[in-house]
Formats: C-alpha cells, structure tokens, sequence
C-alpha cells in the first residue's frame, strides 16, 4: 500500500492542459504586434486601416459639430490644425447639418491640405435618400462614390 504523505499529488496543470495553453500564448504572441503595433508620429499613434494599407492616425476628426459652428472660419482652422499636426483621418457625411459640414470640410481642404487627409464619408443609399447633384463640387479634388456604408479615398 502507499503512503499518502509520500505519493505526487495530482498536478495542478495537466501536460495536455500546459502544451495546449503554451500554443495558444504562441499564437496570440505572433498575431498581437500586428493588431496592436502602432507608429507614433508627433505624439499621435498611427495604424493600418484594415486591408487598405493606408496608414491613418487612431484619433480621427469627426465632421459632423464642424456644420454647427457659428463661424466658418473656426472649422476651418480646426481641420487644418488636426492635419497639421498629425490627425489624417478625417469623417464626415454629406447630410450632416444639411451640408454644411461637409461644405466647410472641403474648403479646408483646398490649398494642399486634401493631401494630408485621408477622408471617410458617409453615404446613405439611394432608395433611401440620394445625396444632392451639388455633392462634387464640395470636396477640393475628390469625387464621392455612392456605397451603403462608407467610402474611403485617400
């Protein structure tokens, strides 16, 4: 009979438990730097957009409070001072504010500026509501295609 002082207690890890954990850890280890690595360029962290291989900032700017403002002028240095110092990723939708967001967004981006922008817009579909027949001439130098979801353009 064996003595139960002196006997291997049962492990608290199996060696299944152990191999199948450490293939998990190897796995999840190689996958991480590319999920979570990002550049960091004048303070602001920068990732690549899904399969685009655009590399636009984590920190975007969202168009929509640009059409409420009282002064034009105001919006407009806001998005150049986001662009100037780093911020590229930019949002908007031609129906925010009745366009006026969208209209202030493409004046600030004349002058060089659509270059450093990498644009999202908004678009709802056309059996819902179509956007205006004036939507192309609000961007600098950009054409809006119409999708469900979003366009991006670079």
């Amino acid at each position: 009979m064996t003595d139960p002082k002196h006997s291997d207690p049962k492990p608290a890890v199996t060696r299944r438990e152990f191999l199948e954990t450490a293939a998990g850890v190897t796995v999840a280890g190689s996958l991480l730097p590319r999920v979570w690595a990002a550049e960091i360029k004048n303070g602001i962290p920068y990732r690549t957009l899904g399969n685009t291989g655009e590399n636009v900032s984590c920190i975007g700017l969202g168009g929509y409070h640009l059409g409420s403002q009282s002064d034009e002028q105001e919006s407009i240095r806001i998005i150049r001072t986001a662009l100037d110092e780093g911020i590229n990723f930019l949002d908007n939708c031609w129906d925010y504010n009745g366009g006026a967001s969208e209209v202030r967004m493409g004046k600030a981006l004349r002058d060089g500026y659509r270059k450093k922008a990498f644009l999202m817009t908004k678009m709802t579909p056309a059996p819902v509501r179509a956007p205006p027949a004036r939507l192309t001439n609000r961007c600098a130098d950009c054409k809006p295609t119409p999708s469900i979801s979003c366009n991006f353009t670079r």
